[in-house]
Parts: structure tokens; C-alpha cells; sequence
């Protein structure tokens, strides 16, 4: 899958506006109720990343989970980090 082009990576960020760019990734956090919301939510992220063979970076502090993607094979964004960042948004 080839890595997106600047022009490509800004019309897909349209589909989800609440993630940055940063560098070769994107990045959003979400902020839960509490802990155990917060850990339903990345269990879900974590059945969904299996689904699509595409696995992000998580950090969790107590109420609030950073997600980051990025196609380590291809050195840089592409659709797959799209459509499993719309679909983690999905989750919420």
C-alpha cells in the first residue's frame, strides 16, 4: 500500500477532524468518564486493529487514551491509518 501524498493525507484528515498530523503520524486523544470506560474503549480499539491486521500506538492515563497511527512498512501515512482512525472514532 503506498504511502499518501501531502494532498492525499489532507483530504483524508476531512473524514477525521478530531486527529493531528504529526510528523508521519496522526494522533487523537479521547478522555472518558473514568478508568474502566476508558479501557472498554481500547479493548474495542484492540478487537478492531486485529480485524484490520493494523495495530496503533496506545498510551492510556487513567481517564484519557492517545491513539497514534502510522504504516511502519511504508515509512509514512497511508488509507489503512485512515480508515482504522474512522473506525476507532466509530467507537466512542
Amino acid at each position: 500500500m503506498p504511502k499518501l501524498k501531502v494532498a492525499e493525507i489532507t483530504a483524508a484528515r476531512k473524514a477525521v477532524p478530531a486527529w493531528r498530523k504529526n510528523g508521519a503520524k496522526i494522533s487523537r486523544t479521547y478522555e472518558f468518564h473514568d478508568f474502566a470506560a476508558a479501557m472498554k474503549f481500547v479493548n474495542a480499539v484492540a478487537r478492531a486493529a486485529e480485524r484490520a491486521d493494523h495495530h496503533p500506538d496506545i498510551n492510556i492515563r487513567w481517564n484519557r487514551v492517545t491513539l497514534a497511527l502510522t504504516t511502519h512498512s511504508e515509512g509514512g501515512l497511508t488509507t489503512r491509518d485512515f480508515a482504522l482512525a474512522k473506525q476507532c472514532d466509530g467507537l466512542v
